[in-house]
């Protein structure tokens, strides 16, 4: 009887500490210690569940567990999910259940002194149980190459998607499988294997689809024997990504400043996360921070630009994905806005042949003048005798300046007199 009164009055005096009772001496020290409930649930009806509730201290906990287990006494709820067994450990409890029907069942555990059961609860803990009727399980895809981005994976790369049954309480041990399976790519299979491989060749985001169905024989209550079916649908999204082959650039290569010029990026493979690109005199690569990046969501992308000085550029251009990076590089001339080469070598063309025409013209004409000079020393028309020659005496001042004109344009004109010859008889 001696024992069992200290027994009580450590179990009364560690309830306090812990938060528990009517005791007055609630405050920052009180509820150090708290239940944790572990469960290898979600399970499928008819399996069992294993629930386990421990002592642990809080995080700003002073006072060690005690070392007497037996100074506490765990009490369960599990309504309506069927106890098979329960087993109790150093300041730890375990119960296995088994859930007939589907649904969250609430669980919850208390725990009080093992000789008081007036006082309150030292800890509570409290979880919720996931039935469903349906098979439980996860699909897994694994692929030799790790990528960085969640859920991506390679193109032309074999993949290995699992479907991993939760069975802790090995329910489904005399079960036979069969998986139907659907890649979301038009490709479906059907296998007894849980496990299988295979390719993806186009890129693109993809939903592979599984439906499990197990199946087993089952004793009935009246001794007959029957079959039991449990189905399960699963899914799991996936990205297919190729590494970027390389980058086709196409623009112009001769342009004028102040004049604005669209460039567009042909992306060859997957489509990258980001893009940058950065004018230089030179065609070197881009270092990490020298640009800018920007989204890209698709295989294509257009850059513009406004050129305001002429000369020789260069845009270096880089993207990257998950998977790869490239570079490349798109060389441009940029011509002042009032002189291009086109507009300027036409008027220069235009003008030497003008010029050229004229010379010719000027000297045909002139030696086609001097031939009929010597040819016709007559003037071609009254008109331009009348001008020159008969009005000459009257524009001129004196006949001298109109004789010296007539010689110079007839100077194969006969002298004015004749000489006079004389006979003698």
């Amino acid at each position: 009887m001696e024992r069992t009164s200290v027994s009580k009055e450590r179990a009364v005096q560690w309830e306090r500490h812990s938060g528990g009772g009517d005791s007055k001496e609630k405050g920052p020290e009180a509820r150090l210690y708290e239940l944790r409930l572990t469960t290898d649930g979600p399970a499928t009806t008819g399996a069992e569940v294993t629930i386990s509730a421990s002592f642990v201290a809080r995080a700003n906990g002073s006072l060690a567990l005690p070392a007497d287990a037996h100074l506490y006494r765990f009490h369960w709820i599990h309504t309506p999910l069927v106890l098979t067994s329960k087993t109790e450990k150093a300041l730890s409890s375990t119960i296995r259940v088994v859930g007939n029907v589907p649904g969250d069942m609430p669980v919850s555990v208390w725990v009080t002194a093992a000789n008081c059961w007036m006082c309150q609860p030292v800890a509570r803990g409290f979880t919720v149980l996931p039935i469903t009727e349906f098979l439980v399980g996860d699909l897994v895809i694994t692929q030799n190459s790790s990528l960085p981005w969640p859920s991506s994976y390679l193109t032309k790369t074999t993949l290995q998607v699992s479907f991993l049954l939760h069975d802790p309480s090995n329910f489904f041990k005399s079960a036979s499988f069969l998986y139907s399976w659907d890649f979301g790519d038009g490709t479906q299979m059907v296998t007894e294997n849980p496990v299988v491989h295979y390719n993806y060749s186009i890129i693109g985001t993809f939903t592979v689809k599984l439906k499990a169905v197990a199946e087993w024989e089952q004793v009935k209550p009246d001794a007959g024997k029957g079959t039991v079916q449990k189905t399960g649908d699963f899914s799991a999204s996936l990205q297919l990504q190729e590494t970027l082959r390389g980058i086709q650039v196409w623009g112009p290569t001769l342009i004028q400043t102040f004049q604005k010029m669209t460039v567009t990026l042909n992306f060859l493979g997957s489509p990258p996360l980001t893009t940058c690109w950065r004018l230089k005199p030179e065609c070197l690569p881009l270092e990490e921070g020298e640009c800018h990046p920007v989204p890209v969501a698709g295989t294509t992308y257009n850059l513009t630009h406004t050129f305001r000085d002429p000369g020789d550029y260069c845009f270096s251009i880089r993207a990257e994905n998950v998977i790869s990076k490239t570079h490349q590089y798109h060389r441009i001339q940029v011509w002042p806005s009032s002189i291009q080469p086109a507009v300027f070598a036409f008027p220069c063309a235009t003008l030497i042949t003008v010029m050229l025409a004229f010379i010719m013209y000027v000297t045909l004409r002139n030696a086609t003048r001097q031939k009929d000079m010597v040819e016709n020393p007559e003037p071609p028309s009254g008109v331009r005798c009348c001008c020159q020659v008969c009005c000459g005496p009257f524009l001129l001042e004196t006949p001298a300046e109109y004789l010296e004109i007539v010689r110079e344009n007839h100077g194969l004109l006969p002298p004015l007199y004749k000489s006079i010859k004389t006979y003698t008889v």
